[in-house]
């Protein structure tokens, strides 16, 4: 009976990981595919050269302007009607909003399917970190939040290749059609016994009124925003425009989009590994975090600050940057770990959609100081400022490896 109690729960521990893993992979699939396909996708529209960078932002925030409206559409649902109900019904969005992006025909068709897609995509990460982070052990959930962040980033490096080989309407349609068949094998999946646990119970779930019912824990919701800001800064900003930061940097071979979206994501799913280990090994989720932290400040600095680097030279950055960036998954689940089971999908879910949804203002901080600073300082400036915030922040959040997680707020 014993025996086959525990192979049910490695079942349903495997189980948890291969859906969460799956659809992080595809959800980074279809977010990294506009940077991927954003000039050519604009100039086959009609966008003029000159529009390409505005028009991009302008897509680019309509996208994190939809993941920050449904992370917390999609953070509450989960917490009132199950995590599963998150990942069956985000996928489906996302995968329809991605199909129907193959057939865009001017910028605003496109900005308006960019915001559905980024509704859909909100509710993946959180849902499928809490899903996995209350199924394992509590001494080992780093390391399965490890191999949804290893095998989900990889989705970066093969929208990055089809992107490449294809048309970016067919780059769209592939997405779409992975997000179908993921929501076909999520259907007989289980859903997290923690919440099975906690549906009677008359605690309120899934409200914010929770989250900031105090001074402290409205701090520590914010120092679990502001902790992950450096991560979207580096691939919404320096990625993202990396041909116009290679011409600024007076390179002879510009860079593409999607070669340094690829090397910049290889980078991360090491980092996510390297992080994972380093977080287990040094039994701290904080410790972990503030050495990434400050290595992303470095290869921002050398990113920006290497004058007429090799085309070589310039991915092997990105690729540092990845690498210097790979805590993304450690980042959600301290986000999750941080509060109770009848808020965490909640957490778990806004949280890390609150970081994409600050590409907003970081976008429309970095066009409005580059006609006076230039592309490099204006990207310096608020790089720097985004490490010293997550710092801070850091340090504001309180240590969980370890933690029981079978409480509630």
């Amino acid at each position: 009976m014993i025996k086959k109690f525990q192979q049910s729960q490695q079942q349903i521990i495997s189980g948890a990981i291969l859906i969460a893993a799956l659809g992080y992979f595809v959800d980074i699939y279809d977010l990294i595919l506009f940077s991927i396909v954003r000039v050519k996708s604009l100039k086959s529209i009609g966008v003029p050269d000159s529009d390409l960078l505005s028009q991009g932002v302008l897509l680019l925030n309509m996208q994190m302007v939809g993941m920050l409206l449904g992370g917390i559409l999609w953070g509450i649902w989960g917490d009132k009607k199950g995590r599963l109900s998150v990942l069956l019904g985000s996928i489906f969005l996302y995968s329809a909003a991605n199909i129907a992006n193959g057939f865009v025909t001017n910028v605003h068709m496109y900005a308006v399917l960019r915001f559905i897609a980024g509704i859909g995509l909100a509710g993946e990460l959180g849902a499928g970190i809490t899903l996995v982070s209350e199924a394992m052990p509590k001494e080992f959930r780093a390391y399965g939040t490890l191999i949804v962040s290893v095998v989900g980033v990889l989705g970066a490096v093969v929208a990055a290749m089809i992107g490449d080989l294809f048309d970016w309407r067919i780059a769209y349609f592939v997405g779409g059609v992975m997000g179908i068949g993921l929501l076909l094998l999520r259907i007989k999946a289980s859903e997290s016994g923690m919440f099975e646990s906690i549906k009677t119970h008359a605690a309120k779930r899934g409200s914010l009124s929770v989250i900031f019912k105090s001074w402290a824990s409205s701090l520590k919701y914010f120092n679990c925003i502001l902790v992950g800001i450096p991560l979207w800064f580096v691939v919404g900003i320096l990625i993202t425009f990396s041909p116009e930061f290679g011409k600024a940097l007076g390179m002879t071979e510009m860079p593409t989009a999607g070669h340094s979206i690829m090397y910049t994501y290889i980078g991360v799913s090491l980092g996510s590994l390297f992080s994972g280990v380093l977080s287990q090994w040094m039994a701290s989720r904080r410790k972990a975090m503030a050495i990434f932290i400050g290595l992303s400040f470095v290869f921002m600095a050398v990113y920006l600050f290497n004058p007429h680097p090799s085309i070589g030279v310039f991915y092997v950055t990105c690729l540092l940057l990845g690498i210097a960036i790979g805590y993304w998954a450690l980042f959600v689940t301290i986000a999750a770990e941080q509060f109770g089971t009848n808020i965490r999908a909640t957490v778990a879910t806004t949280v890390p959609n609150f970081v994409r949804g600050a590409v907003v203002p970081v976008t429309l901080t970095f066009q409005y100081l580059k006609p006076a600073i230039g592309i490099i300082n204006s990207a310096a400036v608020i790089g720097f400022c985004c490490v010293i915030v997550s710092f801070l922040a850091l340090a504001g959040l309180e240590e969980t490896h370890a933690k029981d997680l079978n409480y509630i707020e």
